[in-house]
């Protein structure tokens, strides 16, 4: 297939005013200027777009589409297993359900991969994964698994357990728990290797992908103090994190900037409906990015419903982020962000051939989707006749 007289944001360098995007099987082919295109003799299909703008696939990183499912109320709710605080040995693949009708709301609005897991009811909830949204059977969707582990600070864990008079009831024992769960990892890992094991244990073996910093901690963090925790925590064990929503990162971008780690800012397209979120603000965005701090975007689905990934980029771009960087954060930062950036995020040759046509800007409210491809197949097509 190739897409021709296309504005091509590659995401990779310079977007390209008229050019054309060619993919091969599942892969891009190549990305060029009309000014090289040749016609193949193979019967190729040509998708003339006429100005369309061509974009990589969109990217949620943070939602818990197929878990917390649309229309299925508390019986399609698997995201948290609230019987005990810590559940690493949890697999979202085991709870991700493809027909969720959120994935085809996802897929018409252009976004074409997801970073999916637990939620944040315990102070480890389990292991994402990063997939592709079209399918209908979660093995073949897979693009990274695990993905990441994912951690919550605050009032979530805090209230999840206080509210059963269990532990943790404070963050003082949230942050506890955690060092302690991330010390046995630790010594387990060096027992193991050093060949002290007279068994592998279950709920020990998902920590050591984390230790050898080959998955980050996703840690859930709104407020600036729960924020600092997990950066300390992090440090203190030398794991890698990504700090997911950052409600108040903006009020300590210097701490976040030292410490290295990268922000999966939002949602804020929500009412403020709990205390650690009253400083939620569009701006947050504009603040990280000036601050050069490598950020992407997320709708937290279902928190706000997933199609509204674009829309979320504009009112961030609304507030004074600069629209390429807008694009960015749901297309290549947040395939960074989530390490799949040797598949995903940028129209490049040899990356998955996930590729959007828009009728304009994605990150107007009235742009049309006009193509979604996946893996070098055409899933939605809305073409004007």
């Amino acid at each position: 297939m190739v897409i021709k007289n296309g504005k091509i944001f590659t995401m990779e360098e310079k977007q390209i005013e008229c050019g054309y995007v060619r993919t091969k099987g599942k892969r891009i082919e190549e990305v060029g200027s009309m000014s090289s295109f040749k016609y193949k003799e193979d019967g190729e299909r040509v998708l003339d777009v006429n100005g369309a703008w061509v974009l990589p696939g969109l990217i949620e990183s943070h939602a818990h589409i197929g878990i917390t499912e649309e229309k299925w109320g508390i019986i399609g709710d698997d995201s948290n297993e609230e019987t005990t605080p810590v559940t690493a040995s949890l697999r979202a693949i085991d709870a991700v359900n493809p027909m969720d009708p959120a994935f085809h709301d996802a897929i018409e609005a252009g976004i074409t991969s997801v970073m999916v897991g637990p939620g944040s009811a315990n102070v480890v909830g389990g292991q994402f994964v990063f997939m592709k949204t079209q399918g209908r059977c979660v093995d073949h969707m897979i693009v990274k698994n695990p993905a990441a582990m994912k951690v919550a600070f605050g009032e979530n864990p805090k209230t999840a357990y206080g509210d059963k008079n269990q532990y943790p009831s404070t963050r003082m024992g949230t942050a506890a728990l955690l060092r302690k769960t991330l010390y046995q990892a630790v010594r387990y890992k060096k027992d193991k290797e050093n060949g002290n094991l007279t068994q592998e244990d279950f709920e020990m073996e998902p920590w050591i992908p984390v230790l050898k910093k080959e998955i980050p901690l996703k840690a859930h963090a709104h407020r600036a103090d729960d924020i600092l925790t997990a950066i300390r925590i992090a440090k203190e064990f030398d794991v890698d994190i990504t700090i997911d929503h950052g409600t108040e990162s903006h009020l300590i971008v210097d701490e976040i900037k030292a410490s290295g780690f990268p922000v999966i800012a939002g949602t804020e397209l929500t009412s403020r409906s709990k205390l650690e979120v009253q400083n939620m603000n569009f701006k947050t965005n504009r603040i990280l990015n000036e601050a050069g701090i490598l950020f992407s975007i997320t709708t937290d689905h279902p928190v706000a419903l997933i199609q509204t990934l674009p829309l979320c980029a504009g009112l961030a771009v609304k507030y004074g982020l600069p629209v390429e960087e807008g694009l960015k954060a749901i297309t290549i930062n947040a395939a960074r962000i989530c390490r799949v950036d040797d598949r995903v995020g940028s129209l490049k040759k040899g990356k998955d051939a996930d590729i959007v046509v828009f009728s304009g800007n994605p990150m107007e409210v009235f742009t049309q989707t006009l193509c979604t491809i996946i893996d070098g197949e055409i899933i939605y097509e809305n073409f004007p006749k």
